[in-house]
Order: C-alpha cells, then sequence, then structure tokens
C-alpha cells in the first residue's frame, strides 16, 4: 500500500506543480473546476445520492455556480464573503465531528443536509485557490504553497504517527482511529518548518513570517478537520474510499478532503496578512 502511495505521489505531484505554477488563472479556474466536480461527484455518492442521473444534475448545478462566481470575480467583497463562509463552515465542522453520530441515518433529510454541507466544501475552497493564484505579486507561487503545506502535514503525520504513534492518544477514535495526536504534532511542525523556509525565500520577515506560521499551523488544524469531515462521511455511507482513481490514494475526495479546507483559511489568512 505505501508502495502504491508513493508511486502514485511521484506521478501526480509533478503534474499538480507544473498546472499550479504555469497556468494563467483562467485555465487554472477551468481544470480545478473540473477535479472538483469530480469530487462533487464523489460526495454525492457518501451523501447517499444513488440516481447516477440525479447526481449529474447535480453537478451541472455546481458548474453553473462556478460559472456564476467567476463571472463576479469583479466584486471581491462577494469572493470574500465567500472565503469567511468557508471558514466559518469549517469551524461548525468541529461540533458535527464531536455529534459524530448526527445525520447519520440514510434518511432524504440526512441526504440533503450533505449535499448542503458539500456546496460549503466545494465553493468557498474553489475561490480561496482562484483568489490566491490570481493576487499579485507571487500569486502562483502562493497557490504553490497553500498546496505544498497540506503535503507537507500530510507527510509529517503519516511518518510521525507510524514511527511515535504506536499506542498513543488517539485523535478521534471513533471516525478515524488510526490518526494520533502525535500525528498532528508531526503535521504542525512540518508544515511550519516548511512555511518558514518558504516565507523567507519570497522575502517575508520579522512579525509577519511569525504570522505566516501561525496562519499556517491554523491552516493545517482545518486541514485535519477536513479529513476528518471525510472520514466521517464514509463512516455514515459505510464505505472504506471515496472512489478507486488512485492506486493507493483512493478516490480524488480522498485526495481533496484536506485542501477544501485549508483554502480558505489560508486565503483569509493570506488577506488578513497583507500577502
Amino acid at each position: 500500500m505505501l508502495r502504491q502511495r508513493v508511486i502514485t505521489a511521484l506521478l501526480l505531484a509533478p503534474l499538480a506543480i507544473l498546472l499550479i505554477l504555469l497556468l494563467p488563472t483562467s485555465v487554472f479556474a477551468c481544470l480545478l473546476a473540473v477535479a472538483f466536480l469530480a469530487a462533487a461527484w464523489e460526495w454525492s455518492r457518501l451523501a447517499g445520492m444513488k440516481s447516477r442521473v440525479a447526481r449529474g444534475m447535480l453537478l451541472g448545478v455546481v458548474l453553473l455556480g462556478f460559472i456564476a462566481l467567476w463571472m463576479l470575480r469583479d466584486s471581491p467583497w462577494l469572493w470574500h464573503a465567500l472565503i469567511v463562509a468557508g471558514v466559518a463552515w469549517w469551524l461548525l465542522t468541529c461540533v458535527w465531528l464531536r455529534h459524530f453520530a448526527f445525520a447519520a441515518a440514510p434518511t432524504p433529510e440526512n441526504r440533503n443536509l450533505k449535499l448542503l454541507a458539500g456546496a460549503l466544501v466545494v465553493f468557498p475552497a474553489w475561490v480561496a485557490a482562484l483568489s490566491i493564484h490570481g493576487s499579485e505579486p507571487h500569486g502562483h507561487t502562493w497557490t504553490f504553497l497553500a498546496m505544498l503545506l497540506v503535503w507537507a502535514a500530510d507527510t509529517g503525520a503519516y511518518f510521525a504517527g507510524s514511527w511515535f504513534g504506536k499506542g498513543k492518544r488517539k485523535l478521534a477514535p471513533q471516525i478515524s482511529p488510526g490518526k494520533t495526536w502525535v500525528g498532528v504534532y508531526g503535521a504542525f511542525a512540518t508544515s511550519a518548518l516548511v512555511a518558514a523556509v518558504a516565507g523567507w525565500l519570497l522575502g517575508v520577515r520579522d512579525l509577519r513570517l511569525l504570522g505566516l506560521i501561525v496562519v499556517t499551523v491554523v491552516t493545517v488544524a482545518s486541514s485535519i478537520i477536513g479529513d476528518l469531515l471525510e472520514s466521517l462521511m464514509k463512516r455514515h455511507a459505510n464505505v472504506k474510499d471515496s472512489g478507486a482513481l488512485f492506486p493507493g490514494h483512493g478516490g480524488l475526495l480522498d485526495r481533496l478532503d484536506s485542501v477544501f479546507a485549508a483554502l480558505p483559511v489560508f486565503a483569509l489568512g493570506k488577506l488578513l496578512l497583507g500577502f
């Protein structure tokens, strides 16, 4: 399993980096919309939508939402409001994770609630990514950094948990038994180190560099919440992975769950720090 994960990551990571760094924001928006639509398809299955026709119609609505938001990109107050709404949603998600049995029953009401949650997952993240990518200066580089922090946190959590987390206190045993607090600390340490180096290279100094590290830690905490929410959705749906698109990695939603949560937080932090 680890070998499959490493091979898949080595194939996908360079492509993702090139797309983030080289593409203009308009083209990046289209490719990101395609990826998010695929993740939304998997989310709708986890939410309890069984009809492929209904799920296809739902994707059409999501696509129209992306188009409308892109057309309103010259209204920064709207995009900023959606980013703030995304951050607020991930704070609210903590309550859901604490009461993990909420909405577990496969009823139409719970399905609709999870679909609404999916909208709060997908749209703020898409807007946040494009807000970062289209910013000046170094918008493409900042977008890459946001993704790099999530990847670094995931790697740090995996190895810290594997090496030092055996028998240690679990993070959320009822939702994701494999995650430990040691893994969380590893994620924080690894991502903070990456942020410090990257910030220095981007010319961020003094208290602003400290601010970037604080934003990084909060961003990684949010990414962990995103991972736990998807784990909760899979437990409710009684499935192991959201899909089987990537060998060793599951579906696209399994790869983007942390990113969905991290992007609005990082985008808001970047705005507040004035980067």
